[in-house]
């Protein structure tokens, strides 16, 4: 029997905005509660208790928090520190912290302020997807009620700490979810991502020392903190701890955002919170368990593979933002998966020559397979190009754009191979006449 979360476990408790996202609202269910207690007990507390909950970045990389923030310099020279949280949400399928900005804004300021002051930064800055419009509002209005109540701007929370947070809204350009183009972006530049070192622990916003966090990582810190790092830790398996927000969209008859406890069956979290998959379970196809980049798994994984980390590496997929795209028996899976070959070559940023020219090529071929036209022999050289996009990049958008083909055909090589035999045997023969 699986143990489903709580709802007193639950640490984003207005996901649904049905309550006040507001300042009132907030302190109702928690929010700002000893934040000043917390600070007090100094920098090396905060980062040791979040190391302790196994708390993993929850953007998509999935690396571990407090080692992360372990990384900046102990002591502030002549250049500041930063944080800056990356709430460019632009993975297709990905709409989880969207709804944290929308309804329950607070804990990602109250998060900003604890993860700044552990890393001795007196600014966080927030980046905001360009399509964000009202998230941006709601975002900005939230940080100017918690500047009027006198939570962050100078003495913050009487801890004698000042800190600032700017809300900054991006251009709309899926790139800049990656942290260094982010960066780029902040400063005014064209959001093309960095080489790598420097990390930006060293040389990050304006060349000083930066750490990148997704919405969710910062946002679920206090709560970690006031009710412990044991309490985060007691869900999920090892090394697969805590909660996260899963988000589900495609052939369910309820798409929903949920918090959940990590290494949830994937068949139990479709069963129980978004009503099944349209048509019954065996009805199935196949589930992106991670968003659109991660690799796709067929039916037969997805009847018992757990939704963490290791589980889907094991599968070769991943977790990655947790959002579950499900797609039934009624899905051109070879089309759904061309589609997904355009976004990516439409968002490249063209930086590096085997994603500028790679990711063209792949979609072109994939378009050509969706209706057949392709020879069986392509298949084979279509994977081997991902394999030279793969890991050939700067940043991760490569290996993004090859690893959704790269999953297609490790497990629907057959539906590619028979569209090409039903397009070969239905041409027309033209025999040459004799003379």
């Amino acid at each position: 029997m699986v143990q489903l979360l709580k709802d007193e476990d639950r640490i984003f408790k207005n996901l649904y905005g049905t309550q006040d996202w507001g300042l009132d609202g907030a302190r109702q269910r928690g929010a700002w509660e000893g934040t000043g207690a917390m600070l007090e007990q100094g920098r090396d507390w905060i980062i040791d208790q979040v190391k302790a909950s196994g708390l993993r970045g929850r953007g998509g990389a999935g690396f571990p928090t407090g080692l992360k923030w372990s990384f900046m310099p102990k002591e502030v020279g002549e250049r500041p520190h930063y944080l800056v949280v990356n709430a460019d949400e632009s993975e297709p399928g990905t709409c989880k912290d969207r709804e944290m900005m929308r309804h329950d804004p607070h804990l990602l300021i109250e998060g900003c302020l604890i993860a700044s002051f552990a890393m001795q930064a007196h600014a966080a800055y927030i980046y905001l997807r360009g399509e964000y419009t009202f998230e941006r509002q709601r975002l900005q209005a939230a940080v100017e009620q918690a500047y009027a109540a006198g939570l962050i701007g100078k003495n913050a929370c009487g801890s004698g700490w000042d800190f600032d947070v700017y809300v900054h809204h991006g251009a709309g350009a899926y790139i800049c979810g990656e942290e260094t183009a982010l960066l780029e972006s902040l400063e005014g530049k064209k959001g093309q991502p960095r080489l790598k070192p420097p990390f930006p622990a060293n040389s990050g916003l304006y060349g000083c020392p930066t750490t990148v966090n997704n919405v969710e990582s910062i946002a679920v810190v206090p709560t970690i903190l006031r009710k412990g790092a044991e309490w985060f830790s007691s869900f999920g398996r090892d090394n697969n701890k805590g909660t996260k927000v899963f988000s589900i969209s495609g052939h369910v008859n309820k798409p929903c955002n949920v918090e959940e406890a990590l290494s949830i069956p994937l068949k139990t979290l479709i069963e129980t919170h978004a009503g099944g998959v349209r048509g019954g379970w065996d009805n199935l196809k196949a589930i992106i368990p991670g968003g659109s980049s991660v690799p796709l798994l067929p039916k037969e994984i997805c009847d018992t593979v757990l939704m963490d980390f290791d589980a889907l590496r094991e599968h070769q997929s991943g977790l990655g933002t947790a959002a579950v795209i499900v797609m039934d028996n009624s899905t051109d899976i070879v089309k759904a998966i061309a589609r997904l070959s355009y976004f990516y070559k439409h968002e490249s940023c063209g930086q590096c020559t085997p994603c500028r020219e790679g990711t063209g090529w792949m979609w072109r071929v994939m378009e050509r397979m969706v209706r057949g036209e392709a020879e069986i022999g392509e298949i084979d050289m279509l994977l081997d190009v991902t394999k030279q996009v793969e890991g050939h990049t700067i940043c991760a958008l490569g290996d993004a754009a090859a690893w959704p083909i790269q999953g297609l055909i490790r497990h629907f090589r057959h539906e590619i191979e028979d569209r090409i035999n039903l397009y070969r045997s239905s041409r027309p023969v033209f025999v040459q006449a004799a003379e």
